[in-house]
């Protein structure tokens, strides 16, 4: 049974999902069948009566041509704060073996977005594109990263640079491998200038 805070974190983030799943016109049915999730689930789900894992909330998104950190920060009821204390309960769901522990590092909808992986060892093959740009960086242990159709092994202090639109997934060799992730918040400008 889910404490206050995880049934209240619940409830938004259910909210959320079905305010995305009417506007884009989508029935529970639809997006069952668009994420190979149950409709019981997705009813569940948006009521607030249940969590979901990163993977399936990242299917939801999809489904609903979103992100799934679009998704929690839309969600997310804490006020924007510039400290976010390493003790802060700031961990999203994760639930599948290999997937590792998820953290984020902002509070609110802020037009940068930080994560902070532990583990991840699933190698998956689900690539993601994003529209902005985002890094990639090591902090302990090693990664392997496929980006345009090129894989690369990082190491602690080590950074991958991905410009908005490249696709590409990444894995962690070891359970205790720590990577943060620093993006350009979903539908962001970002102003590019033209080099002479």
């Amino acid at each position: 049974m889910p404490n206050g805070e995880d049934h209240q974190r619940n409830r938004q983030l259910g909210a959320v999902i079905r305010e995305h799943r009417r506007a884009a016109g989508h029935t529970l049915a639809r997006l069952a069948a668009d994420t190979g999730l149950s409709p019981s689930f997705l009813s569940q789900l948006e009521n607030g009566r249940t969590n979901t894992s990163l993977r399936s909330l990242q299917q939801i998104a999809d489904a609903l041509t979103t992100t799934a950190t679009a998704l929690l920060a839309a969600a997310d009821a804490t006020a924007p704060a510039p400290l976010v204390r390493a003790t802060d309960d700031t961990a999203l769901p994760q639930t599948e073996p290999g997937a590792g522990t998820v953290r984020a590092l902002v509070h609110g909808d802020r037009d940068l977005r930080a994560l902070e992986f532990t583990g991840g060892t699933d190698h998956g093959d689900r690539e993601f594109t994003h529209q902005g740009d985002e890094i990639i960086h090591v902090i302990r242990g090693r990664i392997s990263i496929v980006a345009a159709g090129t894989e690369h092994e990082l190491g602690p202090g080590d950074t991958y640079y991905c410009g908005a639109g490249e696709r590409h997934r990444w894995w962690a060799h070891t359970p205790d491998t720590t990577t943060l992730v620093v993006a350009v918040g979903d539908h962001r400008t970002v102003k590019r200038t033209t080099r002479k």
